[in-house]
């Protein structure tokens, strides 16, 4: 059995929840936070099928179900990278109203240690809500995002073939 541990980021941004969950759930254009991928799903509903895609649509970074919806304070689903063979976890997303802004929890569970999943995820939480919080607070990810989003975009040819959507019906 692949032992697992548990991924606790957080960050509080300055802006309403309303707007950070719009940001962590739209399937109507890119998710800037997200590696700039879309969301599509059946439905945000617990057991829907969720796939976060390039942004062409080629191909299929993540696949998961939708556990648990909870607006705007909770959305959990089950995550797996199409590239890796790594078992899924579980990612949540917690946002509770402060004082001074709203705290954001992304929670990875079950991730494997030692993987790619567990480094990808471990750098890209952070980079993930440093992302949010920009673009709910200025409007636009940082420059260096931007710049990397625009590489991404040009680089898809790169990405393994079993990651096409053709193999990842939803």
């Amino acid at each position: 059995m692949t032992e697992t541990t548990r991924l606790v980021s957080k960050i509080v941004i300055n802006g309403t929840l309303e707007a950070i969950w719009r940001e962590l759930t739209k399937s109507d254009e890119p998710q800037a936070a997200v590696y700039n991928a879309w969301l599509h799903t059946q439905a945000l509903i617990p057991g829907a099928t969720l796939q976060m895609r390039t942004g062409e649509g080629r191909n299929v970074l993540v696949i998961g179900k939708v556990v648990e919806f909870e607006p705007p304070h909770r959305f959990v689903h089950t995550f797996r990278f199409t590239q890796y063979d790594d078992p899924e976890c579980t990612v949540s997303y917690q946002l509770v109203q402060l004082e001074q802004g709203v705290e954001v929890s992304l929670i990875v569970d079950n991730l494997p240690v030692g993987s790619r999943t567990a480094k990808e995820m471990t750098s890209g939480s952070k980079m993930i809500l440093n992302t949010l919080k920009a673009v709910v607070e200025t409007g636009k990810p940082t420059l260096g995002i931007r710049i990397m989003y625009a590489m991404f975009s040009k680089m898809g040819f790169i990405l393994p073939k079993r990651t096409r959507s053709e193999h990842w019906p939803l």
